[in-house]
């Protein structure tokens, strides 16, 4: 009987404690899947803003012709890109070649600018794609470097890891 009475009362608090427990780490369940579909979601809306940046890339490139004439000393890199002021606004250069694009906050845009070169047969571009994503604060930049020299055009691409502006 002594054995009986000493254990008397004590399922109550162990039940609680196991509740406790469950309830712990049903919340820490629920947070970790919060944070894998907000990672999810910034994913996508970063990979649709990298395919409009590609896109109007590629369009752009084969607009060679309307291309803003270079501003800056030869052999240096074109500047216009990084100015706010040529992609927004009312006197903006950059074009968007798609009407809208889906799923995105606004239409991708491009600016092409010609790069000099001095002392060298090369006539050399910089295109700049800006694309979109589902919201205003989720942007992909993306560059092409366009040489044509004696009919052979060699392009190389590059990514811009941070908004210029």
């Amino acid at each position: 009987m002594k054995r009986r009475a000493l254990s008397r009362g004590m399922a109550l608090p162990i039940v609680l404690l196991l509740a406790a427990i469950m309830l712990v780490t049903a919340s820490a369940w629920l947070q970790t899947s919060l944070v894998a579909a907000r990672t999810t979601v910034a994913a996508r809306e970063r990979v649709q803003a990298f395919h409009a940046a590609d896109s109007a890339l590629i369009r752009c490139s084969r607009m060679l012709s309307t291309a803003l004439p270079a501003t800056g000393p030869a052999d240096q890199e074109p500047a216009r890109w990084r100015l706010k002021a040529s992609f927004e606004g009312a006197s903006a250069l950059a074009v968007a070649p798609y009407a809208s694009w889906p799923y995105a906050v606004r239409a991708p845009q491009c600016l092409i600018e010609t790069w000099p070169r001095s002392g060298q047969p090369v006539t050399s571009y910089l295109v700049t794609a800006r694309g979109f994503g589902a919201t205003s604060q989720t942007e992909a930049w993306l560059q092409l470097q366009i040489d044509s020299a004696n009919g052979k055009l060699t392009q190389q691409w590059r990514r811009v890891a941070a908004k210029p502006f």
